[in-house]
């Protein structure tokens, strides 16, 4: 074993070694890139470190911290704390905070329609970052969000309304998200290092501030590839697995080598050369790739490089995922 991990010739996993060998050796040319995970076959076959990380290293998860979010709302769905389920409105999930803004269009948006990105709530979360960050509270920004007058409603990038998950799942586990995790999701998994930001209201944040080694982020992964296991014992619903990583609709957002990006729970979809894929996320390139016909995972961490840097970055990282897709015989 090797951190959880099991080893193995990568021959053996039918895989281009000299591709694997050849990608590896050159991640050092995208200097925003700071690590990269390969496992085949649940078997760990490339880990590399770049520009002075290393493998005990937290590396920030940015955004794939929300498909984490959508782990924990399958168990708890699982475990029937959610009343309602998914079609529970955010007035039946949080009524206290909505009795101080009884007429917030946010009220009536349901559980499925933020996990899907389809909370029909305007925001623009490149113009309004700063102030997401900075915000007193983030239940109050949400539910101020303008609707959305389109039907139905169109896909949106929509953090503050992400952010509502945490104050949802900590009513019903009487929970902070972050332990939430730390006993349902990362205890069975063995992972004990991690950081998790909070807001200024002091709630674990569930849209971004997840920090994890990348080695527990590709066990993550791999559980969500594996049908929900790891080594034989369920972690994560098999049906919130298949529910949460199929297409619930396109997505707008477009990095090269990737089409039909759609959106599940919190999850990215989408097709590289004809092999269909799941990913989680993040700012800059940081990726939790599977793809399920090969039996093939694929985690990166990058540093967040400035906006006008965003898409060549991002760009340079997912060509080289592809190209390890492609060596997956």
């Amino acid at each position: 074993m090797h951190s959880d991990w099991l080893t193995d010739k990568r021959e053996k996993h039918e895989f281009d070694a000299s591709v694997l060998a050849d990608v590896l050796d050159n991640g050092a040319r995208e200097p925003g890139l700071r690590s990269l995970l390969v496992v085949r076959n649940g078997s760990l076959v490339g880990e590399r470190y770049y520009s002075g990380a290393s493998a005990d290293d937290l590396q920030p998860l940015n955004s794939i911290t929300k498909s984490v979010t959508s782990m924990l709302v399958g168990q708890a769905l699982q475990c029937g704390v959610i009343r309602g389920g998914l079609r529970a409105t955010v007035r039946e999930l949080l009524p206290e905070a909505v009795a101080k803004a009884p007429d917030s269009p946010a009220a009536g948006v349901t559980l499925a329609q933020i996990l899907s990105g389809r909370a029909g709530l305007i925001y623009d979360w490149q113009a309004r970052y700063d102030e997401l960050m900075s915000a007193p509270d983030l239940v109050s920004m949400a539910l101020a969000l303008p609707a959305d007058p389109t039907s139905p409603p169109p896909w949106i990038y929509n953090d503050p309304a992400v952010s509502l998950i945490s104050p949802i799942l900590s009513r019903a586990e009487g929970l902070d998200l972050a332990d939430l995790a730390a006993r349902d999701l990362f205890a069975p998994l063995g992972i004990k290092r991690y950081e998790w930001a909070r807001d200024n209201a002091g709630r674990s944040l569930s849209f971004a501030g997840l920090a994890l080694r990348p080695r527990d982020l590709m066990k993550l992964i791999w559980v969500m590839a594996n049908d929900g296991k790891w080594h034989g014992r369920t972690v994560i619903p098999g049906a919130w697995v298949s529910d949460s990583t199929h297409s619930h609709g396109a997505a707008s957002w477009r990095v090269r080598h990737v089409s039909n990006i759609g959106y599940g729970y919190l999850w990215f979809t989408g097709v590289i050369h004809g092999n269909p894929v799941v990913l989680g996320w993040g700012y800059g390139g940081q990726f939790a790739l599977w793809a399920p016909g090969l039996r093939l995972a694929v985690a990166t961490s990058a540093v967040s490089p400035p906006a006008e840097q965003l898409a060549a970055q991002t760009g340079a990282i997912m060509a080289r995922i592809v190209r390890l897709v492609l060596a997956a015989r």
